[in-house]
């Protein structure tokens, strides 16, 4: 009996779940973005902000392309630059952060880990940010909002991202910067790590058996 007990209390994780924006990469249309958007292009900044949230949770969730999306905040009047031009404004919002990405890379590699995105994305921008920083690579299914048309805080996203990674709960490990998600995903039953830093997040991981041996020094 005490035995079985030690085995439900100390299973390995073998599966982490991962948020790519404020963890892999830049958010991808965060709020500085935004504004940075309202400056760059002479928006009215509150106007943009409220459109943007009146309709951005739908296209989140898959049901308005970015074309849709844009049409709703940006071009429902006539503007003096075109929406191509305003994508790819939007699309050279992402950057990545190599430490993580070289973190999650060792992880896979030295425990064999399966890795899962968990994220709230649109279909474009998810897409763009998948194949410019190849995050295919090392990811091994993703399970988006635009794709399963559920969004965080939902907990029904996770319970798809654990029903398609086919382990238990009790085996996985969710990283996200938002502390609520984090939340949701540990209400389901799942280890969560709220990411701050790359450092802290290292540190995290090897208390829960996780280390690894040669960390990333950005500059």
């Amino acid at each position: 009996m005490s035995d079985q007990n030690h085995q439900r209390t100390e299973q390995p994780i073998t599966t982490l779940f991962l948020d790519i924006g404020g963890v892999l990469l830049t958010n991808g249309w965060g709020h500085k973005s935004r504004k940075l958007a309202a400056d760059t292009f002479g928006l009215d900044w509150a106007e943009l902000e409220e459109r943007h949230h009146l309709t951005f949770d739908t296209y989140e969730v898959g049901k308005l392309t970015m074309k849709e999306y844009l049409d709703r905040v940006v071009f429902h009047e006539p503007r003096s630059f075109t929406l191509d031009t305003f994508r790819a404004f939007m699309f050279s919002q992402s950057k990545p952060y190599p430490d993580m990405i070289g973190l999650v890379q060792q992880l896979k590699e030295r425990y064999g880990l399966k890795i899962a995105v968990v994220s709230n994305e649109g279909r474009e921008l998810n897409a763009y940010r998948i194949q410019t920083f190849r995050l295919n690579a090392f990811v091994d299914f993703f399970i988006s909002s635009s794709f399963v048309h559920f969004r965080k805080p939902d907990a029904d996203i996770f319970r798809v991202a654990l029903d398609i990674a086919q382990v238990p709960a009790s085996q996985v490990l969710y990283i996200d910067d938002q502390p609520m998600f984090v939340s949701v995903a540990q209400g389901l039953g799942i280890q969560g790590i709220c990411h701050v830093d790359y450092t802290a997040t290292c540190d995290t991981l090897a208390s829960v058996g996780l280390g690894i041996e040669n960390r990333y020094h950005s500059l």
